[in-house]
C-alpha cells in the first residue's frame, strides 16, 4: 500500500472510531499498564485494519474482547480497545448498527477513563446517525454535546437529526448555541435549515433575521410565507407576506392576490380587503371579475354588512350571473337587509336565474318585514306551488286577501 493511500486509509478509519493510526501509545498511556502480549495483539490488530482487512479484525477483536469478560482493571481496559477496534472494522465494512453496539458496549465496562468513554459516546452517536437509527442518534449527540461542550459540526449535525425528527424546539435551542458565535460563515444551506427550523418552532422573528442578503430574493419570502403555512400557521404567512410586500420585494399582481388570501385565511380579512379596495381604486389591479369577487369575500369575512353587500352588488352587476345575485341574496337575507334581498332576488329572475321554491320564501319573508303584504302573498303563494310546506303556515298567518 502506497504512502498516499495508508494516509487516506488512517483518515477513514479515524473517523469511524479507530484507536487512530499508530495509536496504541496513547491508549498505553490513557489507561492501566497492559501485558506485552495484549499489547502486540492490539498492535496487530491495528496493522491489519490500516492494511484494509476489515473482516479479519472484526472477528478477531470481538473474540478476543469476548474472553476478557470477568477481568481485572487491565483486562477490562483491553477489552474496551479490542470492541473499538472491532467497532471500527465493522463500520468500515459498513456495519455501522454492529459498530456503534460495540463501542455503548466498551463505554459500560467500568474505569475506562473518561476522555475515551466520551469520545466514544460521540462516535457512537454519528454512527447510529448515518445507520438510520436516527432519535437514538440525537439523543446521544446531545449528551456529547451536553458534556463536553460540543462543536459546531456536531451542533449542525444535531440540528439536523432533531428537524428530521419534527423535533423542532429542541432543534431551535442547538441553533441558538451556534447563533451565539455568529451566522457570518454559515452556508446558504444553512441558513434555509434554520429559517426552517426556526419557523416550524413558531419562532419567526428569528427566522427572518436569518434571510440576510436574500432578503431581496422574492423567492425566499415566498418559501418563509409557504413554510408557515405547512405549519398551519396563515396568520403569520400572512405577516411575513406583509412584510415582503412593504420592502417592496413581493409586488407582481399575484403577489397582492396572494397577500389578500394570505389575510382572509389567516383571520384577518378586513386588511385584505383594505388592500384590494386601495389596489382596485389606484388602478394598480384591474376591476376584473375574479379581483372583485376576492374583495367580496374579505368582507363577507370581515362580516362588513354594507361593504359586503356593496361588492357583491358591484360584482353581480358586472358578471349579470345568477350565482352572485344568489349569493347576495342569501347574505342580504341573513344580515336582515331585506330591501337588498327582495332587489336581488328579483335581479336573479331578470337574469334568467331558476327561482327555487326557497328563494320565493326568502322573497316573501323580507317583503312582509319590508311592509308589503301583497307582494308577500305572492311569494307565499309561488312557495307553496314549489312545494315548500312552511309557505302555506306564513299564508295563514296573513289571512284572507
Amino acid at each position: 500500500m502506497t504512502v498516499r493511500r495508508l494516509s487516506k486509509r488512517c483518515l477513514s478509519l479515524a473517523l469511524v472510531g479507530l484507536i487512530g493510526c499508530g495509536g496504541i501509545s496513547l491508549a498505553r498511556a490513557e489507561g492501566p499498564a497492559l501485558r506485552a502480549d495484549m499489547i502486540q495483539a492490539l498492535q496487530s490488530m491495528q496493522s491489519q485494519l490500516e492494511a484494509g482487512d476489515d473482516a479479519a479484525v472484526a472477528t478477531r477483536a470481538a473474540d478476543s474482547a469476548s474472553r476478557l469478560e470477568g477481568g481485572n482493571a487491565a483486562d477490562r481496559w483491553a477489552r474496551a480497545l479490542f470492541l473499538q477496534l472491532a467497532a471500527s472494522a465493522n463500520a468500515h465494512q459498513g456495519n455501522k448498527s454492529l459498530a456503534a453496539d460495540q463501542l455503548a458496549e466498551a463505554r459500560r465496562i467500568d474505569d475506562i477513563p473518561d476522555a475515551r468513554r466520551l469520545s466514544w459516546l460521540r462516535q457512537e452517536a454519528r454512527l447510529r446517525l448515518s445507520g438510520g437509527q436516527t432519535r437514538q442518534g440525537a439523543d446521544l449527540l446531545t449528551q456529547w454535546v451536553e458534556r463536553s461542550g460540543g462543536d459546531d459540526a456536531s451542533r449542525w449535525l444535531l440540528v439536523q437529526a432533531r428537524a428530521s425528527l419534527e423535533e423542532w424546539s429542541a432543534a431551535a435551542n442547538s441553533l441558538d448555541r451556534l447563533r451565539a458565535s455568529g451566522t457570518e460563515g454559515w452556508s446558504q444551506s444553512q441558513r434555509q435549515l434554520a429559517s426552517t427550523v426556526y419557523q416550524q418552532a413558531g419562532r419567526f422573528d428569528d427566522a427572518l433575521t436569518l434571510l440576510g442578503d436574500d432578503a431581496s430574493s422574492p423567492d425566499v419570502w415566498r418559501r418563509a410565507a409557504g413554510l408557515a403555512q405547512q405549519a398551519g400557521d396563515d396568520g403569520r404567512a400572512a405577516a411575513i407576506w406583509e412584510s415582503g410586500w412593504r420592502r417592496g420585494v413581493l409586488t407582481s399582481d399575484e403577489d397582492l392576490l396572494q397577500l389578500a388570501r394570505l389575510h382572509i385565511a389567516g383571520g384577518t380579512p378586513a386588511r385584505a380587503a383594505e388592500h384590494l379596495g386601495n389596489w382596485l381604486d389606484s388602478g394598480r389591479l384591474d376591476s376584473s371579475s375574479a379581483n372583485l369577487r376576492l374583495i367580496a369575500q374579505a368582507w363577507t369575512a370581515a362580516r362588513d354588512h354594507e361593504n359586503a353587500l356593496s361588492a357583491w352588488q358591484t360584482l353581480a352587476d358586472k358578471t349579470g350571473r345568477t350565482e352572485d345575485w344568489q349569493q347576495l341574496a342569501e347574505l342580504a337575507y341573513g344580515w336582515g337587509e331585506w330591501q337588498t334581498t327582495r332587489d336581488a332576488l328579483s335581479r336573479l329572475r331578470e337574469a334568467g336565474g331558476e327561482i327555487s321554491g326557497r328563494d320565493w320564501l326568502l322573497q316573501g319573508f323580507a317583503s312582509l318585514q319590508l311592509g308589503d303584504r301583497e307582494a308577500a302573498r305572492n311569494a307565499f303563494q309561488q312557495a307553496r306551488a314549489a312545494g315548500v310546506e312552511q309557505a302555506q303556515q306564513w299564508l295563514d298567518s296573513l289571512g284572507s286577501a
